[in-house]
Order: structure tokens, then C-alpha cells, then sequence
């Protein structure tokens, strides 16, 4: 789907026309097929059909969360012919939302808040369940008595603000949740919009540039968006889902200052591209998320340059807010007291950049719009860094400036003795690596794909050979020690067999040559004698790495001179075909790799196997933890119900056709971005389950639902799209519904530490 310029015309005019547009394009749901799924919510779920139910039907009926016929079911996940995910999603935290859920490791119905779950009776549910049921009866009755109001913005704005508080009163418990909101929607869609949520509410009428009503909650906005359709005469459910496509997903609009120690650096960063702040002490920040317990850490830091306890906790708030909070998409807003000096759109993640600004070396790419200064009367955060502003007076400013900007379119010595015997212990499967070598002089990786066996080959390469050489870890080496090892006349080497590489690429062999017009052989040392005569020259420690070991055949490739391997044979010379002596020497160490997805252990060759030691990588779901695919998809608990689903469906050789946690790391650490999960899903995950599946659909459709369409025998590729993130993660939880009531999608209301802003100056 092509991006919608700033320059789109947002009148009524403007979105009935880009509706018609979708309408024909099959991108909305034409108005006969909405009232048919309106109709069958009302007949699986409306008044009549609650009324009826009590004890534990009702119980099931409403809150049994993981079945297909439940109530939260539907508002959550239902996402099918008979009723699609098409009227807003209410995404996003555990199933506590509800009130109540059955928990999948007791079977208990469970209560209470995040910190404080309790599991409760069954007749207690029940209570929950009629209480709940009762509040959304009443809420029906008061839309039932509900007539709009003609026109008038601030007619409607009463109007809805007594709706709401008659809402409140008649269903305290549910009035104010999404689901809630979503259910008075479902039963009066023309009275009510289907943006749960007051933030989105919010957002898409400053991007119409409309102030937003005074009162807060999720039905006073109602009013707006029903002019409008009324005014573009379309349905809401139209409206909406243009104003989705129009304004795009919801950013923020965050305040930087300028003045770092008394130096303006905003000619850097506008002439940069960047945005910059200052704590220049502090060390790179990105492994650091904005949590109660980040926070502290932070702030500990902080202290040893700013004297008050307080205000390091404050700075610590702002620098969080900048390296975790701040997103690709929001806006910053660059400012000098009520000065504004320039804004534009985040294009990049936290960096950590002394070369580019040393006294502000935490940075953001920006792509500068406006860069004309202006005053904001009454503006806010004047004494802070980092502010995020909330007036909706702010933001339209901001709106108005920004789509106006947008139309006219931015080296170390070794270590000493004392310096060695005081290294770090070294990470348990580099240990683990490192005895088997120092047992056995080579070992295999074996595993899964995407289960890290490239990555810990190089990395215990590396690390091995730096402890050996420097006396230093890895990491703490310089730039020319770390080239030393790894670049092509380095310590360490890699190769990787195929089914074309055979003992002449590997050992020795003839290769024509043409000299002085005349073609001859000669004779050529391959990759594996070339290494072993320097390491024997050198004497230092080398380390080959064999990728894809399996792929090669290792008789035809290692010939006789696979006996040389062993530890005991090493320095024992043997005269090759070419009748040159050969000999491996003891400071080589092999470290090959296998993917057992494409051959079992078992089927080496039986020569390797016994001289090799061997290690297992499995997925370790745990380097995926605490991360949420947009605050809706817990990604290690996916992918542990993932594999567990192959292991129990692809029968004897299931365990080596797991899908491995490296699919979903970029630079070490878990991907978040929707629109990086969905390629990472379409190009490589699923086509691996198609091949393991042999094209067996319902086989796939078993392990990943709702993104295959097992009838017409296809995956449904336009779910990966970047801008049908939703529809993707619904689909993927329509699998594995127990997923929201995983302890990660529990926890994401723990933890997470309001921001604190209170004037204090600029750092």
C-alpha cells in the first residue's frame, strides 16, 4: 500500500472520495456484508441472546478466553468469513483486561491485577461473569435512548459527555475498557466509533486538525467522528478505516533542547540530521529499556555528576525517554525556552555517536521539515532535555507547521601477566566449547536452523584466540588486535562445504594456469594445508571454521588425512599424493557447523563422528523473552508454542526441524518491529515450515493457522504487508489464543516507570 502524501485532502469531500477508491479497490467491506456482521454479533452475542444464559454457560459463553466461541474470543481474535477483525482492534496487554481468564497451567479462573493475581471459585467467576453481563445489558438500554444531536461541534461534545457519564453509571466495571467500548460499538455502530482507545480517538482528530473535546474517556469523541461520516456520508466503519490509511498509525510529539552546557547545538544536528542530547559521561545506552529497574541503574550513574538524588532520578527519566521511549515516526520538536526552532520525523533507532557530537553523543537520525523558527506561547518543559508534550494545543501547532513543511517537502600493547590471571570466566558454552577442543581438537555445532551455530563458532573463534594471543577478551581488544584475527590472513578462517567442494579445494590439487599464451596445471595448496602450514609457522593458535559441515562430502573431501584429526596423531607427517609431506599441526583447532534440518548425525560419516566432539544448539527462547511484537505477541512464548507444535506434528525428526531463536535477532537483540517480524515470517520461517511440511497444507495450517488458507492450498501472503500488522499478529494468536495469558503478556502492565518531567535546566 503506497504512502499517503501530507498534502491529502482531508475534507469530508476528500475521504468520501479516497472510500470510493478503497470500496472499488475490495479494501472495505461494502455496507450490506457490515450490516450482516453486525447482525451476527447481535445473534451470537447481543441482549437477547446474554439474557438467556447463566451459570456457567455464561461463564463460558463470555470469558472462556481460548475457545472460538466465547465473547472475548470474538472482540479479540475473531478474524474469519463469518466475522472478520474489521471493526478495531482492542490488542494489547494479558488477559486481565477482562476482568477474569481461565489460567492454562492451573485451569483456574484467575482475577485481580497484574501484581496481585488470585484464583477464584468457579460460582465466583460466574458472579464476575453476571455482573459483567448485567453493566453491558444496562449500556444497551442507555444507547437504545440515545439521539444524536443535529450539528455543532460543541452541541455534540455535550452531548456525548452525558452519554458517556449515563454509560459510566449504568456499567461502572466495563464502560472503560476497550472491550466494553467495543461491545457498545458492535451494538450501535452508528452511534459510536470503533477507535477503543482515547489515544487514537485523540490523535486522528489533531490530525484533522481538530481540537480534541475537553473531557477525557473513550465516548466523548464519539460525537466528531459521527459528523463526519455523517457530513462524508459513509458508515463509520468506512470512515475510520480511511483515516487509518489517511493519518497512519499514532505517533508522539516529543520536545528536545538545544543548549548543552551553555553550548547551542542545534546548527549540528539540523546540519547533521540527527537529533542530539547531552550526559556525554554517560557510556552507549541501548541495552538499557525504560523500567523501574533501568531507571534506578541510570540514575545511580547519573549521580556521580549531578549532586540531588531527585533530580538524577528526573535526568535518568528524560535519558530513558529518549534512548527507549522515543520511536521511528514520532516527531521532535526542537526548542530554546518557548523558541521553537525545528521539527521533523524520527528516521532512526538510538545511537551512541561521540564522533559525530562529543559533548552530545546520544543521537537520533531526524529528517528536519521545518526548520523556521517560531514561538509557542504557553508551551511546556521549558527547563527540560526531553519532554513529551500533551496539550492538544501543542500538538496542533506542531500538525499544522509539520503537514504544511511536509507539502513542500531531509592501538593497545598485550596484556601483562597480572593483567591474564585476572580475566573474566568465560561464557558457559564457550567453556564448553573450549574443552571438547582442548579434549578432542575439533567439534561440530549442531542444531536446528536459526539456533546461533555460525554465530558461537566465530564468537568462541574469537574469543578463544584473543585469550590466547592478547591475554584479553575479545571485546576488549583494539581495532588492529581484532583484525589480526579475523581478517583474511587472520588466526581465524572460515569455509563452507558444499556438494561441489571436493579434496582439491581443500587440500591440495591441479589448476590450469596460462603462461606466455600456453595453458598449464600446477599444482595448489587448498584451504585446509594452506591454514595448517601457517599455523605450523606461526605457532600461535588458529582456528578453522567448516560452515554447512554436512553439506560436503568428507570422505571424497578430508581423504586419507582424516586420521591426522586426532589429537594423537597430531604432528605425524604423511606424504600426499603430490609426494609432499603434510602434517596437521597441535595449535589448529576445527570448529564445523551442521544443520540438522538438512542431515541427522546419525547419517555422517562414521570417520568424522568419532573423531569429532559434538555439540547440540537448540532454540533458547529465553533471548527472546520480555519482548512483545506491539505489545501484542510475546515473542518467546510464540515461538516455544511454535516448536512445540512441530515436535508433536512432524513426527520422528521433529526436534531437528524446530525454528530457531536467531531468525529474530538483529544485532543481538529480539526484533519488536511488527513490520521486521512479518519479513522475517514471509521470507524465511514459513517457507522453512512449507518445505518440512512437503507442501501439505493442512499440516502447515496446523502449526501456523490462521496464515494459511488450507482450501485454496496457500499461504496468505498480503497478511505480511507492513501495514497489516493487526491482522498478522490476530491471525498468529488465533493459534495460540493461551499466548495472551502467558506471564510476558501478564507482565506488560509491570514494571514500567511513569515518566517523571519537572523543570530543571538543560543539560
Amino acid at each position: 500500500m503506497n504512502p499517503i502524501p501530507e498534502t491529502f485532502d482531508r475534507s469530508p469531500a476528500g475521504l468520501a472520495a479516497e472510500a470510493q477508491r478503497l470500496l472499488a479497490a475490495g479494501e472495505l467491506i461494502p455496507e450490506p456484508r457490515l450490516e450482516t456482521y453486525y447482525a451476527t454479533f447481535q445473534e451470537q452475542f447481543g441482549p437477547a441472546r446474554l439474557a438467556k444464559l447463566d451459570g456457567s454457560e455464561l461463564l463460558e459463553r463470555m470469558h472462556a478466553h481460548g475457545t472460538v466461541d466465547s465473547l472475548v474470543y470474538w472482540l479479540e481474535f475473531k478474524n474469519d468469513e463469518e466475522f472478520p477483525s474489521s471493526f478495531g482492534s482492542i490488542a494489547g496487554g494479558s488477559a486481565l483486561k477482562f476482568g477474569i481468564f481461565r489460567s492454562k497451567e492451573t485451569g483456574l479462573w484467575t482475577t485481580g491485577a497484574s501484581r496481585s493475581m488470585r484464583p477464584i471459585s468457579e460460582a465466583e467467576a460466574i458472579d464476575v461473569a453476571r455482573r459483567n453481563r448485567d453493566q453491558l445489558l444496562a449500556g444497551t438500554r442507555v444507547l437504545d435512548t440515545f439521539s444524536l444531536p443535529d450539528s455543532g461541534d460543541e452541541a455534540i461534545d455535550d452531548a456525548y459527555r452525558e452519554l458517556q457519564e449515563e454509560i459510566m453509571r449504568a456499567a461502572p466495571d466495563v464502560f472503560d475498557s476497550a472491550w466494553g467500548h467495543k461491545y457498545f460499538h458492535l451494538y450501535a455502530p452508528a452511534k459510536l466509533d470503533d477507535y477503543h482507545s482515547g489515544d487514537f480517538q485523540r490523535f486522528q482528530l489533531i490530525r484533522l486538525l481538530q481540537e480534541p473535546p475537553k473531557s477525557n474517556g473513550r465516548y466523548v469523541c464519539a460525537g466528531r467522528f459521527v459528523q463526519l461520516a455523517r457530513a462524508a456520508n459513509l458508515p463509520i466503519n468506512h470512515l475510520t478505516t480511511v483515516l487509518n490509511r489517511v493519518n497512519g498509525r499514532p505517533y508522539r510529539y516529543w520536545r528536545i533542547g538545544t543548549n548543552v552546557d551553555g553550548r547551542d547545538i542545534w546548527p549540528d544536528m539540523r546540519e547533521g540530521g540527527y537529533a542530539a542530547v547531552g550526559w556525554a559521561a554517560m557510556p552507549d545506552l541501548s541495552n538499557l529499556k525504560h523500567t523501574t529497574a533501568d531507571k534506578a541503574k541510570l540514575a545511580g550513574m547519573l549521580l556521580e555528576s549531578e549532586a540531588n538524588p531527585g533530580s538524577a532520578t528526573r535526568k535518568a527519566g528524560e535519558l530513558l525517554d529518549f534512548v527507549a521511549d522515543i520511536k521511528k515516526g514520532d516527531l521532535v520538536i526542537t526548542a530554546d525556552g518557548e523558541r521553537i526552532l525545528g521539527i521533523g520525523r524520527v528516521a532512526g533507532e538510538y545511537e551512541h555517536r561521540r564522533d559525530r557530537l562529543a559533548d552530545a553523543p546520544h543521537q537520533r537520525q531526524v529528517d528536519w521539515l521545518d526548520v523556521g523558527g517560531w514561538k509557542l506561547s504557553g508551551s511546556e518543559g521549558l527547563r527540560t532535555t526531553v519532554w513529551e508534550f500533551a496539550k492538544p494545543e501543542s500538538k496542533l501547532a506542531f500538525e499544522r507547521r509539520f503537514q504544511a513543511a511536509s507539502a513542500l517537502g531531509p592501538m593497545l600493547v598485550p596484556a601483562t601477566r597480572s593483567e591474564r590471571a585476572s580475566l573474566p570466566p568465560l561464557e558457559p558454552r564457550i567453556k564448553e566449547i573450549a574443552a571438547i577442543l582442548q579434549r578432542k581438537g575439533q567439534l561440530i555445532l549442531h542444531g536446528p536452523p536459526g539456533t546461533g551455530k555460525t554465530y558461537w563458532a566465530r564468537r568462541a573463534a574469537l574469543e578463544l584466540a584473543a585469550r590466547e594471543v592478547f591475554g584479553r577478551p575479545a571485546e576488549g581488544l583494539a581495532p588492529d588486535q581484532l583484525a589480526s584475527l579475523d581478517e583474511q590472513d587472520g588466526l581465524v578462517r572460515m569455509v563452507t562445504f558444499h556438494p561441489g567442494f571436493g579434496y582439491e579445494d581443500f587440500i591440495e590439487g591441479y589448476r590450469p594456469q596460462a603462461e606466455g599464451g600456453q595453458l598449464s596445471f600446477q599444482l595448489q595448496d587448498g584451504v585446509f594445508k594452506e591454514f595448517c602450514d601457517k599455523a605450523r609457522s606461526d605457532g600461535r593458535p588458529h582456528f578453522l571454521i567448516i560452515d554447512e559441515i554436512n553439506r560436503g562430502q568428507i570422505p571424497r573431501i578430508f581423504g586419507e588425512l582424516i586420521t591426522l584429526l586426532e589429537r594423537d596423531k597430531r604432528g605425524i607427517e604423511v606424504r600426499l599424493p603430490s609426494k609432499r609431506r603434510f602434517s596437521v599441526p597441535e595449535n589448529l583447532r576445527v570448529i564445523g557447523t551442521m544443520n540438522t534440518a538438512d542431515k541427522s548425525i546419525a547419517l555422517l560419516d562414521v570417520a568424522l563422528r568419532r573423531r569429532f566432539g559434538f555439540v547440540e544448539l537448540l532454540p533458547d527462547v529465553s533471548l527472546l523473552s520480555e519482548t512483545m511484537i506491539a505489545e501484542r505477541l510475546p515473542l518467546a512464548a510464540w515461538l516455544e508454542a511454535l516448536n512445540a507444535k512441530i515436535r508433536s506434528t512432524l513426527g520422528r525428526d521433529a526436534r531437528s526441524l524446530q525454528i530457531g531463536h536467531a531468525f529474530f535477532l538483529e544485532g543481538g537483540a529480539p526484533v519488536s518491529d511488527p513490520a521486521t517480524f512479518a519479513a522475517i515470517l514471509a521470507g524465511e520461517v514459513v517457507p522453512l515450515l512449507q518445505e518440512y511440511c512437503y507442501e501439505d497444507y493442512s499440516m502447515l495450517g496446523g502449526l501456523v493457522g490462521g496464515l494459511v488458507d488450507a482450501g485454496l492450498q496457500r499461504i496468505k501472503g498480503e497478511l505480511f504487508e507492513p501495514d497489516r500488522a493487526d491482522e498478522l499478529l490476530t491471525a498468529i494468536l488465533n493459534t495460540f489464543p493461551e499466548l495472551t495469558a502467558s506471564p510476558e503478556a501478564l507482565a506488560l502492565d509491570l514494571g514500567v516507570a511513569e515518566p517523571e518531567h519537572e523543570d530543571e535546566p538543560e543539560i
